[in-house]
């Protein structure tokens, strides 16, 4: 065995067991990274694992996800970036794949009480998100006013390329109003390659990106659910829930997946440990499409994941550079505001108008918020709570 295979297999086994008990979602999962990986087996200094979040959090992509990526990168060198990704994101997929094709058993009083139970789970949690990214992300007046434009810019327009627009129009504003933010320190990590391996990496990033969209169709063949995904990975930035919308406009808006179907699957994606984009696993086996369901949730998971992989590793032998210039990082500023605002108008429409149908389902909506932002309950018992309470009520 030589000695880059036995360090990708060590990445495995560390990624595997994070993948099967990490819950709460990708700010949890950065908790669990930095004490698994930084204080308890030191692959890289507090600095580092800094900086390599610094980068996920600026590009768009799964954060969480490439930052495990990245660190499976570092330790052991393109074999550890693969066994990193699998190994966390393997077990997320298969429990959602399979409430995919248990789904449509949920039929009858019973079974749509636990349909909108989880549309409920999926209106705590979205809320929940925005308030702490609220928080975060939008700490004055400038980034204040650029998160509320964001928001109601999506309303009037709420397409995939108005979504675009806004994280644009959002770096703009950034780089003209948040005069206050500063440009982080670069410190040195191990990188096993180069700047034209970069420059591969992100042409090819771009290619597909602009070359799937010319070949895939409105009909839901393999190609067109690579483009779709791939489209949505390469759009997000935040990570998390705010896929939300690009994915709602990916798979919805064309028939592939009904409005019920995406909301039940996004909030069975809250009971479960792992990345938010393994949902991209649960509608691609929920996708009517020309081939095998696996083979489709396939597809969907590796191009969901693949633009936001494609960039770090891009970006990574030329961060230091790029890091240092202040206007980047007002520019990356005011994208994380407009994409508070994104999220917002997602947790309008469609999760808000889905989920609520009555007073009583915004009394289940507030308790599960509280419990889950006041309290820190774990998600796992805030879907049990609403779908037992949904259950009750739609029941008796």
């Amino acid at each position: 065995m030589t000695a880059s295979f036995s360090a990708a297999l060590e990445v495995f086994r560390v990624f595997l067991r994070l993948g099967l008990t990490s819950f709460g979602g990708p700010i949890a999962h950065l908790g669990y990274f930095h004490r698994e990986l930084v204080e308890r087996r030191r692959w890289v200094s507090d600095s580092q694992f800094s900086q390599l979040l610094a980068i996920c959090q600026f590009l768009p992509g799964p954060a969480s996800s490439q930052l495990g990526f990245a660190l499976g990168l570092v330790r052991a060198g393109w074999l550890g970036a693969l066994a990193a990704f699998l190994a966390f994101t393997l077990p997320s997929a298969l429990l959602l794949v399979a409430f995919a094709a248990l789904a449509p058993l949920l039929t009858g009083a019973g079974g749509s009480a636990v349909i909108h139970g989880l549309k409920i789970v999926a209106l705590a949690v979205v809320a929940s998100a925005v308030l702490g990214m609220g928080r975060k992300l939008c700490p004055d007046r400038p980034r204040q006013l650029i998160a509320v434009l964001a928001l109601a810019g999506v309303l009037i327009a709420d397409t995939a390329w108005s979504q675009l627009a806004v994280v644009l129009a959002g770096a703009v504003g950034g780089w003209l109003l948040c005069r206050s933010v500063q440009a982080a320190e670069a410190d040195a990590f191990p990188i096993r390659h180069g700047r034209r391996a970069a420059l591969m990496l992100a042409g090819l990033f771009a290619v597909l990106l602009l070359g799937l969209p010319m070949v895939a169709g409105e009909s839901a063949t393999l190609v067109s659910v690579a483009e779709a995904f791939y489209r949505a990975g390469a759009l997000v930035f935040g990570g998390g829930h705010v896929v939300l919308p690009l994915l709602e406009d990916s798979v919805v808006a064309p028939g592939w997946v009904t409005e019920a179907e995406f909301l039940a699957g996004y909030g069975a994606a809250q009971a479960i440990p792992g990345p938010m984009f393994a949902f991209s696993a649960y509608l691609g086996a929920t996708i009517p499409a020309d081939a095998p369901a696996l083979l489709v949730a396939a597809v969907a998971l590796l191009f969901m994941f693949l633009p936001g992989f494609l960039l770090v590793s891009a970006v990574l032998p030329a961060w230091a550079a790029v890091s240092r210039h202040a206007g980047m990082a007002r520019a990356i500023a005011g994208v994380n505001a407009a994409v508070v605002g994104l999220l917002g108008a997602a947790l309008y429409d469609p999760i808000f108008t889905a989920a609520i149908t009555g007073p009583v389902d915004v009394a289940i909506a507030a308790t599960a918020l509280v419990l889950l932002t006041g309290w820190g309950l774990s998600p796992l018992w805030i879907v049990a709570g609403c779908v037992v309470a949904s259950m009750a009520v739609r029941l008796v």
